[in-house]
């Protein structure tokens, strides 16, 4: 049972609800203004939403495990242990040693880049020639789903549910509410895909899942955890990358003066994407678990307690950001952002998702002057931030 230090205050905001998930920036400023360490009544556990102390949680995996999952309910952390989220120490680094050779730097360049960037101008063509779109789906999703997807060689069948999947899982990073409980039927269904389908006979010859199976041969990772770990891709793969897309149309079109600073000059995309992540922080937080007492910034957090990092409010912290709620794509440290995470388990997939958006904004500014938005829709998932739909014409 979790018990409150007498220094630490307490709120009863519930950060999970419709309502905050379709605009949470007022919940987090109050949450970053009450205290470095906030205890969160409607849930049970600790909150961290200012920047430098996000980093340090972050920064010190022996104190603030990942090991006892960084799932806000325990039956999600019990079921996915071992998975690399939900490991620390050697058994981590060796699982991200396998899974980060495909999505290094210069992986990326060698064996992907030029058909990413061929594929997002064609999509761009196809999409400016028809006026309007639906930037959540028939823009964001294109590129993960029809060249990422190939590129992991997941099986044909069953890679149409990747997007639900990817939607459940997030979701059951969160506190058991509804939208958590919702999704186990969902996970249980992923969970098999991974152990009967992304098996050797199965997978596409090259790829990265069936580079797992080869790594397990090695003995570089456990032979159990190789067709597991192929799911390891969908996230940064899917809908970080996704909602991170149509993330920056959205800004764009509300911004439009940002959007002539980019079209102008398009050596800034890699510093705007970082603003994108940064404003919007397309993963809003995941949790740890406290091994031991720790005091962060005067406040003790009680051993065995279970503390929520918000990357989202870290992100639009005043101590750190100047003007934190304004978008600049000529943001001096906007690099700086904590959206990937930090540490020891900063985003394997985040030179994957950098590539992607990359090519899309660079192929959109050479055809599009101006974006106006239609009706917009939040997706609401309990850990991510992004939209289900974001119609737009473009001039």
């Amino acid at each position: 049972m979790i018990t409150t230090s007498k220094n630490i205050p307490t709120s009863d905001a519930d950060l999970y609800s419709d309502e905050t998930l379709r605009d949470p920036w007022r919940i987090y400023r109050d949450i970053r203004d009450i205290g470095s360490v906030v205890f969160l009544d409607k849930i049970n556990m600790y909150a961290v939403g200012r920047y430098a102390e996000v980093k340090e949680v972050l920064g010190c995996p022996s104190v603030f495990s990942s090991g006892h999952g960084v799932m806000m309910n325990e039956p999600m952390n019990q079921a996915v242990k071992g998975v690399l989220l939900c490991t620390d120490g050697e058994e981590h680094s060796a699982m991200r040693r396998v899974l980060m050779k495909p999505v290094m730097p210069s992986a990326l360049r060698d064996n992907l880049r030029e058909t990413v960037t061929a594929h997002a101008e064609a999509l761009a063509d196809r999409l400016v020639a028809q006026a309007s779109f639906d930037a959540a789906t028939e823009l964001a999703q294109y590129l993960p789903l029809t060249i990422v997807s190939h590129a992991v060689g997941l099986p044909d069948e069953g890679r149409e549910k990747m997007l639900e999947w990817a939607a459940a899982s997030f979701n059951c990073i969160g506190p058991m509410n509804q939208r958590t409980i919702e999704s186990f039927g969902t996970i249980k269904e992923m969970v098999g895909y991974a152990m009967n389908e992304c098996v050797r006979g199965k997978l596409k010859p090259g790829g990265w899942a069936e580079m797992l199976h080869d790594a397990a041969d090695r003995g570089e990772i456990a032979m159990e955890k190789a067709s597991l770990m192929a799911l390891d891709y969908m996230g940064p793969a899917l809908d970080t990358t996704i909602f991170a897309t149509s993330s920056a149309i959205w800004l764009f079109a509300n911004n439009p003066d940002q959007w002539d600073i980019v079209r102008n000059n398009p050596s800034i995309i890699p510093n705007a994407i970082n603003e994108i992540v940064r404003i919007e922080s397309p993963i809003q937080g995941f949790s740890r678990y406290s091994l031991a007492e720790y005091t962060l910034s005067g406040t003790t957090i009680p051993a065995l307690s279970r503390v929520i990092t918000l990357y989202g409010s870290a992100n639009r912290d005043e101590r750190k950001w100047g003007d934190p709620e304004t978008f600049n794509v000529r943001r001096a440290n906007a690099g700086d952002h904590v959206g990937f995470g930090y540490g020891d388990h900063a985003c394997v997939g985040m030179n994957l998702a950098r590539l992607e958006i990359t090519a899309v904004l660079t192929a959109l500014a050479k055809r599009v002057r101006r974006f106006e938005l239609g009706e917009t829709q939040r997706a609401l998932i309990n850990t991510l931030r992004g939209f289900s739909k974001l119609e737009v014409a473009v001039h």
